[in-house]
């Protein structure tokens, strides 16, 4: 969540949906043809790009950005829908989310998260090819009526309580499962990436490596966070779903181009030094989630969610979700002379909008020495009644926060919403001070080292070997050469 946090949730899961959007089976990669982008796909692309933007963070130009950049255009004039490198506009995301897609206009996008974990420009090449390939095939026409349907759950919650805010949050809750590709689809697309890359110089077999790299970092995501929690988190890995027998495909593809492994470039060196100093994980200007713990520096403000939670932390919004209830955190204005009970008032507004629905009476009560407050409403819809509950604080400063609770009215989720709402604190200068930011740091290696010595100094309490073997695609026990370059991630 950004400073200058607000009520409004950002980006609908539709939104994202025509980003991903994939092809039927069986077109071939040899029968696309030129095509020009038309005014309309411009349009909406422009339309939609601050949105996009607003919701995973903003454009990263720090370390990185450049080569993203650069790469992703040098693909896409391979492609069949830019004949000028001007005509794609390719964003790193400031989002430690290992994911990337593409919508119709030739926007691309790429996340720090994901690029952390390569090695190669090569490795660069293949995912954003194969995300422009999705839009050269025009995929998101062909699956507009699927598209549709995968946002209906916003959509529902929106008409049935007559509340954006309510969509909007059900469909970010649900990004990650809107994404889905079929094995014919990502073949398609898997193609035309490595046609692309070839194209454009960088060895085709590193496909299959970013490919290894990817499942590998979802292997290690359920490791860390458990089955549960980590099947909530937005990534490449379940939006593109990977098998073993589509990464030896990759090869197999790649083997047919007529290139031999090391014939085109892979660029490592420009990918250590472009990466070097690149931020890691959350930006301190949106706070950090570490594990069930959301702690903002700037604001000096922290909270905890339970067990079975995943937090996702959005530039305007904070959410979980679990089996009891859906989890929104925000802030807004609150000045001295304001009350809670018209903060809380234009909470439920924002929720519920329109809708005739009534909230209960505000209890005044106080949270780990701040004023709170909170109130709950029972919506009917469709499919059975929900409640809303919301907490509210007043921190001094002219600010003040909340918790949107969305629960079954069927489901006793008084526990999840209680720990959760008392979990609330303000931090002091010195814990505030404690949160640091993490960066991606470039060693060499040097005689001696082996993978468990170098990974003692990355920047985390666990997991620290599996985390610098897969950021360096490693296998376990691996043989380190004197004067090689790897990936760690120290403080910054």
């Amino acid at each position: 969540m950004r400073k200058e946090a607000r009520l409004a949730l950002g980006i609908t899961v539709s939104t994202i949906v025509l980003g991903a959007c994939v092809a039927g089976p069986g077109t071939s990669a040899n029968a696309q043809k030129p095509r020009q982008i038309s005014a309309s796909e411009r349009a909406q692309a422009a339309q939609a790009h601050p949105e996009i933007m607003a919701e995973f963070g903003g454009a990263y130009e720090g370390p990185g950005s450049a080569m993203v950049k650069r790469i992703g255009k040098e693909v896409a004039v391979r492609s069949n829908i830019a004949s000028a490198q001007s005509e794609c506009t390719v964003t790193l995301l400031n989002t430690t989310v290992v994911n990337a897609f593409a919508i119709p206009g030739c926007y691309v996008y790429m996340t720090r998260g994901l690029l952390s974990i390569m090695n190669s420009e090569a490795e660069l090449a293949s995912v954003l090819g194969h995300e422009i390939g999705h839009v050269d095939a025009q995929h998101s026409k062909k699956r507009q009526n699927a598209a549709l349907g995968s946002g209906l759950v916003s959509i529902l919650a929106t008409v049935l309580t007559g509340s954006s805010q309510v969509g909007q949050l059900a469909g970010q809750l649900g990004q990650a499962w809107t994404m889905k590709y079929s094995r014919d689809q990502e073949y398609q697309s898997d193609d035309l990436g490595i046609r692309y890359m070839t194209a454009a110089g960088y060895d085709p077999f590193a496909a299959a490596e970013i490919l290894q790299s990817l499942g590998d970092q979802e292997a290690l995501e359920t490791k860390i966070r458990g089955q549960t929690e980590a099947a909530q988190v937005p990534s490449w890995a379940r939006s593109h779903p990977l098998t073993t027998a589509r990464v030896k495909r990759a090869s197999q593809k790649a083997a047919a181009t007529g290139v031999k492994p090391g014939q085109l470039k892979r660029d490592a060196p420009d990918y250590y030094a472009a990466v070097d100093g690149m931020l890691y994980g959350d930006d301190p200007e949106q706070g950090f989630v570490e594990g069930h713990t959301f702690a903002h520096p700037v604001l000096k403000i922290a909270f905890e969610v339970p067990q079975g939670y995943y937090l996702n932390n959005g530039a305007a919004a904070v959410t979980a979700s679990g089996a009891q209830a859906q989890i929104q955190f925000s802030g807004g204005k609150l000045g001295d002379g304001d009350s809670l009970d018209s903060y809380i008032s234009t909470v439920f507004q924002g929720v519920l909008g329109n809708s005739k629905a009534q909230y209960t009476g505000v209890q005044r009560t106080t949270i780990n020495g701040l004023d709170a407050a909170t109130a709950t409403a029972r919506v009917t819809t469709q499919s059975g009644n929900r409640d809303v509950t919301v907490y509210a604080y007043r921190t001094g400063g002219g600010s003040g926060y909340h918790f949107v609770f969305i629960s079954p009215s069927n489901v006793n989720a008084s526990s999840v919403v209680s720990t959760t709402a008392r979990s609330f604190r303000r931090l002091t200068d010195a814990q505030a001070a404690a949160l640091r930011k993490r960066v991606v740091q470039v060693v060499t290696v040097r005689a001696g080292d082996t993978a468990q010595s170098i990974s003692q100094r990355m920047a985390f309490s666990n997991y620290r070997l599996e985390r610098f073997l897969v950021m360096n695609n490693r296998e376990e026990n691996p043989t380190l050469r004197a004067g090689e370059k790897v990936k760690i991630v120290v403080y910054g």
